[in-house]
């Protein structure tokens, strides 16, 4: 959705930062409560009807932003409903507009199966508590003067997770979320968000804690071409974390333990998918369990490289950092050993920059511990050309036929056509995000706008193999399997 949402941005963005700072303190137990007067001393609203409102809205974002439930309830889902931001939505799919002539015909009312369309003194009329909302009547008129208002959270959802209760209030139905995120954005009122993990991040390193970063292959580019690997991992030593390490490596180890395992399933026949993206995993446990057999049972980059810190040193918190919100869904799997502790988006680890005083600055592009495969992992295509670079290297003579999902709809698509057996492809590479990881909801740069930057950067690497890298880095003992 192209939206001008400053006001959402610096809403959410200055909570962040309020919270972050406090954590920094040590003063966010006994002065959270203080803080929705301090941010809206009124008594002038500044966004919503009221102060009381936007009070209200500020300290269900504290909540999140403090790892919690907004409304108080107990729920493992990342992805929430900020209630008290969820109005003005109309609660009806189908309404009638001005364009109805109140017809002699009466085409909508005479198709409605249930009763719900009468006419008024000047135009037809849909009893919400009636309508099924099936779509025959805005077929039937001659005129189009049915609407079909989808609200943009349900119609960004690619799982149909989302519903209304009886007060029109949005419902995220968690047996359904695949955690993706991409409702959040589609929200013109910004009341969906994600739990974050600053507050625990902070706590973790104030109390002196190993805490490494881990950044995602997708970052290079998103903060123009002077901003580098380097710069990144000087910036967060700067705000406490013991070291940073490029989660490109996280892909080079994938590439390589999905390509031994895509071969094997390609001389047996057998179809499989890729594990990488949370998002795709999410899809096939919940709306395709049968299909489980079929994913690589390979790790993610993200938690390659969690298990290679935790090798070295079992005390390291490791903290994933990228545009991802199903990544946090993915570190609170129990079932997956090793994982990263946290995960958080770029606007997260900004406010906690901007907390301590922390700034980006350009540095040397000298900073390098992938294959250029590995940070193309990022990009949608980028899972098939690093294994089919692995084949080569391991002297296998496989040409893969990859169906590459470019986006939650082509991942169904895909699932769906495996699931029947018409799938005509040997393998499906599933990203949830259009363009990859670069496309996530939680981008600093939409992927066009980051693409020049990003193949400056990446065009500057060295021409190390996959294979080559993880052995030069003692990487390449690393256990890759989920179980």
């Amino acid at each position: 959705m192209i939206t001008n949402d400053a006001t959402i941005l610096r809403i959410k963005h200055d909570v962040l930062y309020e919270v972050a700072k406090l954590a920094w303190e040590g003063k966010l137990d006994e002065e959270k409560d203080e803080l929705p007067y301090r941010m809206i001393p009124g008594p002038q609203a500044q966004f919503r009807c009221c102060v009381y409102k936007e009070r209200e809205i500020i300290r269900q974002r504290i909540r999140l932003a403090s790892g919690q439930c907004p409304s108080g309830m107990d729920s493992m889902n990342v992805v929430q409903v900020i209630n008290s931001a969820c109005e003005e939505c109309p609660i009806a799919s189908y309404t009638v507009t001005d364009n109805c002539r109140k017809c002699m015909g009466k085409a909508c009312q005479n198709s409605c199966e249930f009763g719900a369309i009468s006419m008024s003194d000047t135009r037809a009329y849909i009893d919400p508590n009636k309508c099924k909302e099936c779509g025959k009547c805005a077929k039937a008129c001659p005129y189009s003067a049915i609407a079909h208002l989808e609200r943009p959270c349900k119609k960004a959802c690619p799982v149909d997770a989302i519903t209304y209760d009886e007060y029109g209030i949005c419902v995220i139905d968690e047996k359904k979320c695949i955690q993706c995120g991409a409702c959040i954005h589609s929200c013109p009122f910004g009341a969906i968000g994600t739990k974050t993990f600053v507050v625990d991040v902070i706590r973790l390193i104030n109390a002196g804690k190993r805490v490494v970063a881990m950044l995602a292959p997708s970052t290079e580019g998103q903060f123009g071409e002077e901003i580098t690997m380097a710069s990144w991992k000087t910036a967060l030593k700067k705000v406490g974390f013991a070291d940073m390490v490029e989660v490109g490596l996280g892909g080079d180890l994938t590439a390589a333990s999905e390509a031994a395992e895509w071969a094997e399933a390609y001389k047996e026949g057998k179809k499989m998918t890729t594990s990488c993206c949370p998002a795709f995993v999410n899809m096939i446990k919940q709306h395709f369990p049968m299909l489980l057999e079929n994913m690589s049972t390979t790790v993610s980059p993200m938690c390659g490289v969690s298990r290679m810190l935790k090798e070295r040193d079992p005390e390291t918190v490791t903290v994933f950092i990228g545009p991802c919100i199903a990544k946090k869904s993915e570190t609170m799997d129990l079932n997956i050993t090793g994982n990263a502790d946290y995960a958080m988006t770029f606007g997260e680890i900004r406010a906690m920059m901007r907390a301590k005083n922390v700034e980006l600055e350009p540095e040397e592009n000298t900073y390098q511990e992938s294959s250029v495969y590995g940070k193309r992992f990022g990009n949608a295509g980028g899972v098939t050309a690093a294994v089919v670079q692995c084949f080569k290297e391991m002297n296998e003579d496989i040409e893969p036929n990859v169906m590459k999902c470019n986006g939650a709809a082509e991942c169904k698509k895909a699932l769906l056509l495996m699931k029947v057996g018409k799938l005509p492809a040997d393998f499906v590479e599933g990203m949830a995000c259009v363009g990859g990881c670069v496309g996530g909801p939680s981008q600093h740069k939409s992927e066009m706008e980051a693409k020049k930057a990003r193949d400056f950067l990446i065009g500057q690497a060295d021409g190390r193999q996959v294979h080559e890298n993880l052995k030069s880095l003692g990487a390449d003992s690393v256990a890759m399997h989920r179980h």
